[in-house]
């Protein structure tokens, strides 16, 4: 019997979730007995609808299914190609409102599954409010406004954050040079001296550890000093990485995002080899770490 074929196509290959995302995806494929091939799409929307348009349009080795986590939108137009050609779709960790449409045009399996990207943002407020009890100002540094994750984790942030805490935001693009470049870059105006920040909060680990490595650049000893005894929180949680840096004192907290490729590939290789549709959404809950109570002593 033919093994089950499946492209992965992943947002960058420079973030450690993503890479988390692919090892999950490899060990899962390993335990189910499947064939994956890993695409990065370079943080670019565009390359990443051409790798799977050239894929779905191939005349031979078509994949049997796609699993996609996306740059951008939740790319309604490739899912549908990809269902016309009688290939299976599960998009990762994007909200999306055209599954149940889909699903009515054939028999393939057509699903979402995603992490609680609003209630990520609502605990990193509440870690905000943990450290911050007094109130203050935090550098928040945030994703890219071309998807949705961004956007859903900065509301719940602003819905939980108390009034007294005001963030002053940058962008990224995921990526810790992005961070990197972007704290340079303001460090270089005055401002950034008179602002009073208190906390530097990251909507991912590999922006807040970008944005550790420009202040580990302050000329300025002193300077230098106090910048890094802030707290410096991020976003997703990787054991090896965000967890790690936790646990070493490089990040004060971060919130665990699990990654769902692995689930992601059970699912749909159920699915193809039963015949039967899976459920439609699935939703994972991420969590504080360290829990939210232990917390409550504030950082050292």
């Amino acid at each position: 019997m033919t093994k089950l074929n499946v492209l992965v196509s992943l947002i960058t290959a420079d973030n450690d979730y993503q890479m988390a995302q692919a090892a999950a995806a490899a060990e899962a494929a390993k335990r189910l007995d499947i064939d994956i091939h890993i695409v990065y799409a370079g943080n670019n929307a565009i390359n990443q609808s051409q790798q799977l348009l050239t894929s779905i349009q191939a005349s031979s080795q078509r994949p049997d299914a796609i699993l996609v986590e996306p740059v951008g939108t939740g790319m309604a137009q490739v899912a549908a190609a990809a269902a016309a050609a009688g290939i299976g779709w599960g998009i990762i960790n994007r909200e999306v409102d055209y599954v149940a449409k889909l699903r009515g045009t054939g028999r393939v399996p057509i699903f979402a599954i995603t992490t609680d990207q609003e209630e990520a943002g609502r605990i990193q407020g509440k870690q905000f409010a943990v450290f911050l009890k007094g109130g203050g100002s935090i550098l928040y540094i945030e994703g890219p406004a071309t998807g949705e994750v961004a956007r859903l984790r900065t509301a719940g942030m602003q819905s939980t954050r108390p009034g007294k805490v005001t963030p002053k935001i940058l962008k990224g693009d995921w990526t810790e040079a992005s961070a990197y470049k972007s704290v340079k870059s303001w460090l270089a105006l005055g401002t950034s001296q008179q602002m009073g920040i208190r906390l530097i909060g990251s909507q991912n680990d590999a922006m807040a550890m970008g944005a550790r490595k420009a202040f580990e650049e302050v000329p300025e000893i002193q300077a230098r000093k106090e910048w890094l005894s802030l707290p410096f929180t991020g976003i997703d949680g990787v054991p090896e990485t965000g967890q790690e840096w936790v646990r070493r004192g490089l990040l004060a907290a971060t919130v665990i995002t699990p990654t769902l490729m692995g689930q992601a590939l059970e699912i749909m290789t159920k699915a193809i080899r039963s015949g039967v549709q899976p459920p439609p959404h699935t939703s994972v809950k991420p969590a504080s770490y360290p829990a939210l109570e232990q917390l409550t002593a504030g950082p050292k």
